[in-house]
This record gives structure tokens, C-alpha cells and sequence, in this order.
């Protein structure tokens, strides 16, 4: 976040920042299997989880309000609204949690294209991260009871049931 603010932002939005936009997806993307793969051997996979997850979803985020951030600079009036930087972490944010307040709205093609890119993307990832992580949390408690590490806490097996994988495993304290 603070590289965010501190980071000089003044080139256009064009063709560079879409580019940067779609390397900022694949690097979230590797991210996101990187820690899929430290969830699944960390001795306690929930708690890896979290970190993964608030490491990934802040990520998502500010990668979208630069280049909305970016845009509104380089095609005024491209949203309802001039966006600063915190303007447009909040749009993001807002368009994420899909609530929408109505404040602020793209008015050109460009940004529409990329609020629908950010929607599609943001649906895309919250499946993917919430399958992926759950079978990495899975896999962790499945490696852990097979190891004969600690057994996870009454319930049902690792596996889980509707709720999803049981076990007291939120770190040494727990």
C-alpha cells in the first residue's frame, strides 16, 4: 500500500498499461500458486491460508486501481468523478465487493472494458482462490495426519464435510 502512494504514476493509459495490467494478473496468479504450495506443506495449513489470502486479494486490488487511477489522469472525465489514488482504491474496492455505491461510474468505453475486466476477474479469482485454497488446506491436514503429526480437533476427517475441512490448526497458541 505504501509503495502505491509513494510510486510516481504519471504515464498515460494505453497499450503499456494494459500490458502491465495483464502481467500484474499473471504475477497475482503466481502468487497465488506460490502460496497455494506453502499452505499445503505449512505444518498449519488455516492459518497459511489467511496470510495467502491477504497477501493475493490486497494485491488484486491495487493492481486495479492503478490502472483506473492511471486512466482517469490520462483520459479525464473516463469516471463520474476525477479519481486520486484513494478514489480509486475505493472504486475498486467497491466494484469488488460488488456494492456499487453509484458515486462513482465509468462514463468511457475504456473504462467500462476495464471495470468488466476487473468483474470477470475478481469472479474468476474468488472461485479459483476459494477451490484452491480449501484443497490446499486439504492436502496440508491430510500430510499432517498422515505424518502423524497433531490430529485435527473432533469433527469431521480433513476432508471435511459441508463446512469444509475441520481440525484446531490457527497455530501453537490454538
Amino acid at each position: 500500500m505504501t509503495a502505491y502512494y509513494l510510486i510516481p504514476m504519471d504515464k498515460p493509459y494505453g497499450a503499456t498499461t494494459v500490458l502491465g495490467l495483464v502481467l500484474g494478473l499473471l504475477a497475482v496468479s503466481a502468487l497465488l500458486v506460490w502460496q497455494t504450495r506453502s499452505v499445503s506443506r505449512s505444518p498449519y495449513p488455516r492459518l497459511r491460508a489467511i496470510e495467502a489470502l491477504a497477501a493475493v486479494f490486497p494485491s488484486l486490488i491495487l493492481l486495479f486501481a492503478t490502472s483506473y487511477f492511471l486512466l482517469e489522469r490520462s483520459q479525464s472525465g473516463s469516471f463520474t468523478e476525477s479519481l486520486s489514488r484513494t478514489d480509486s482504491v475505493y472504486f475498486t474496492v467497491t466494484v469488488f465487493s460488488t456494492v456499487g455505491f453509484g458515486d462513482i461510474a465509468p462514463r468511457t468505453g475504456v473504462a467500462r472494458s476495464t471495470v468488466v475486466f476487473q468483474m470477470l476477474a475478481d469472479v474468476l479469482l474468488i472461485g479459483v482462490i476459494a477451490h484452491v485454497m480449501l484443497e490446499a488446506v486439504r492436502r496440508g491436514l491430510d500430510r499432517r495426519v498422515r505424518s502423524g503429526g497433531a490430529q485435527p480437533a473432533a469433527g469431521p476427517p480433513p476432508s471435511g464435510g459441508p463446512g469444509g475441512p475441520a481440525g484446531g490448526d490457527l497455530g501453537p497458541s490454538a
